[in-house]
């Protein structure tokens, strides 16, 4: 524990001036970010007596040891900031907000040649119209259905778009015109490119262009005499009418606006929200909060509106924000949204009619995600903190091991090795901390494991040094209290010898055994026996196991990439250097496999002539390779 007296700035060398701040722990890793108008003002108020602060603010000073600081120009820049290092360094003291639910979106891959329609969950990317989000995939599924009726663009998988390419005949979708079929050039293009902007017309809620004109195309088949062609066109538009019926009208037409609700209590909260376009409910999200530090309810909202737009596209901000309670920072908050939509933005509170009823449904919404929340949440907090608790009574350690990092190697008869690290925090996976090593072949698994231990805390010693700056983007700059190893006393005797050579004695290490699942420790004679319902015990089995999982992922990867060089290894005139320049640079064999001679030859080290030998070898010409 820190004494915040001891890194307090001099008053006089903070700027009153707009910025960023960043607290930061003795190891150099970020556990809090701030804004402020004024950063002299803000920051005085977490160097008054500890005693006077919010119990969650004073352990926040008390676990930093330093601060510092960014000065930006305005108020919308320090958001800007405040929001992106949030996001990079997950910061521990800061609040966290989680879906409560992977949900799943309609997308559109308007960022490929031939954009396609599909089923996206998780993280958004550049370039692709994100849709809704649904609550039930089925209800995404059924409304692709219909609309491909009315609007038949691509469905398919690249794999599956490839191969009608190649055989020049579409899919099942193309010959019951439910996809107009630019794989055999049935449209352009231009043409494919123009029914998906329609597409996403009709899904941002604006159908009446269309329906304008494929009334007009019914009426005149119908005039010429066409039925066929008029048929098509009615069973067009009642496609259209389906899909739009699927989406309550709550407001008025031509209305788009987001309205954000809100559940709050003492230690978390729930957020919801509902994405109204053109008068319907075009999808609704919920989100839970973890909130380690004090955030009234208008200093919730700042925060909820800045992780819901943070990573939006222009076309998907509303020309109205309604929220629960104005934030504080609502000025820049809507100058920052109107910079991002290229139009104006405004930010209220509804207090009457159809807004102010809709939030009220979206606030029992949040009420009941917070609810649910709160009971998976209850035994959760529970049984991790009686895990680090048990754990650190079992093995006499003088504080909870809040990180616990595990090792594990993966080889097959010594040959492809990987060495594995994952990381639990707070009993939790953090997968983004993973790592992965190499080792050489014929090694024995205790010299596979020196090897990986020395190789990652050295690292540590090396990275600990660096300046704070630095340490942010170092890959292993922060020490575990805890080491678990896979085995049983040799394994452990020979991990605690590689950290006292390295010079980290400070950090414990058990080992687990398979076989009686015995917790063993440097230099006893007998296990730890943890009983077989102890919380504890199944942490270090999750941990373990996860740590295996992880190996054998990346040893198989290796194999297979092996597997692939040695393939290639028997075309003439290909040798291990060539052919693992060949993988590295296509990717794959597959990739390779569908590269042209020019491409090939392209690779550094392979010249024309080593190009047509491959290329003909991995197309059969030659019966060298199959394809």
């Amino acid at each position: 524990m820190t004494d915040p007296a001891s890194y307090r700035p001099a008053p006089g060398s903070i700027p009153a001036k707009p910025g960023v701040y960043r607290f930061r722990d003795p190891h150099g890793r970020v556990v809090y970010v701030g804004k402020a108008k004024s950063l002299r003002a803000r920051l005085a108020n977490y160097f008054q007596d500890p005693a006077q602060l919010h119990p969650r603010t004073r352990q926040m000073v008390t676990t930093a040891s330093s601060v510092d600081w960014t000065v930006v120009r305005s108020e919308v820049e320090a958001l800007i900031l405040e929001h992106t290092w949030i996001k990079q360094y997950d910061p521990r003291f800061n609040v966290v907000f989680k879906d409560d639910k992977s949900y799943p979106y309609l997308a559109v891959t308007m960022n490929e040649q031939y954009p396609r329609m599909q089923v996206m969950r998780g993280d958004r990317r550049k370039g692709v119209r994100y849709f809704g989000p649904y609550a039930k995939a089925w209800a995404i599924r059924e409304t692709v259905d219909t609309l491909l009726t009315a609007l038949p663009m691509r469905t398919c998988a690249p794999g599956v778009f490839r191969k009608a390419e190649r055989q020049g005949r579409p899919c099942l979708l193309g010959y019951i015109d439910k996809c107009a079929a630019p794989c055999v050039g049935r449209v352009s293009e231009e043409e494919h490119r123009e029914l998906a902007e329609r597409v996403c017309q009709v899904l941002a809620g604006d159908a009446k262009s269309i329906v304008r004109d494929l009334t007009r195309s019914m009426q005149a088949a119908a005039e010429r005499e066409d039925f066929e062609a008029a048929a098509r066109a009615r069973d067009r538009l009642r496609a259209l009418d389906n899909v739009m019926a699927r989406n309550a009208i709550v407001l008025a037409a031509g209305v788009d606006a987001d309205v954000f609700s809100l559940a709050d209590d003492e230690l978390e909260a729930a957020a919801h929200v509902f994405h109204v376009r053109d008068g319907r409910i075009a999808g609704e999200r919920g989100w839970v909060v973890d909130k380690p530090e004090p955030l009234d309810p208008a200093g919730m909202v700042g925060q909820l509106v800045q992780e819901a737009y943070g990573a939006a596209e222009r076309e998907e901000i509303p020309t109205e924000v309604l929220v629960p309670f104005l934030p504080d920072d609502a000025p820049a908050l809507t100058e920052w949204l109107s910079g991002v939509r290229g139009a104006k933005v405004s930010m209220r509170v509804p207090s009457r009619g159809k807004k102010a009823e809709l939030a009220q449904t979206g606030a029992g919404n949040a009420t009941q995600v917070l609810e649910q929340h709160r009971l998976k949440r209850a035994s959760d907090l529970t049984t991790r903190s009686a895990a680090l608790q048990e754990l650190q009574d079992a093995l006499a350690l003088d504080q909870a091991p809040l990180r616990i990092e595990c090792y594990d190697i993966s080889h097959t008869q010594g040959t492809n090795q990987v060495g594995s690290m994952v990381v639990f925090e707070d009993a939790i996976a953090r997968k983004a901390e993973y790592r992965q090593f190499s080792i050489a072949d014929a090694v024995d698994d205790t010299a596979a494991m020196h090897e990986v231990l020395s190789r990652r805390f050295r690292r540590y010693l090396e990275e600990s040094q660096l300046p704070p700056e630095e340490r942010e983007s170092a890959r292993f700059a922060y020490p575990p209290q805890l080491v678990v190893v896979d085995g049983g006393l040799p394994q452990v005797n020979a991990a605690r010898r590689t950290l006292d050579e390295v010079g980290v004695p400070e950090i414990a290490v058990v080992g687990l055994a398979k076989r009686l699942e015995e917790v063993w420790v440097p230099g006893d004679d007998f296990p730890v026996i943890l009983p077989r319902g102890s919380e504890a015990l199944y942490l270090l089995q999750r941990v373990r196991d996860e740590a295996h999982r992880f190996a054998i992922k990346n040893h198989r990867a290796k194999r297979t990439k092996a597997m692939k060089v040695s393939q290639l290894d028997q075309v003439a005139g290909v040798g291990p250097t060539r052919a693992k320049a060949l993988i590295t640079h296509f990717g794959s064999l597959a990739r390779l496999k569908e590269a042209s001679i020019e491409q090939i030859a392209l690779v550094p080290g392979v010249g024309e002539g080593t190009a047509r030998t491959v290329y003909a070898a991995l197309h059969g010409e030659g019966g060298m390779l199959g394809a």
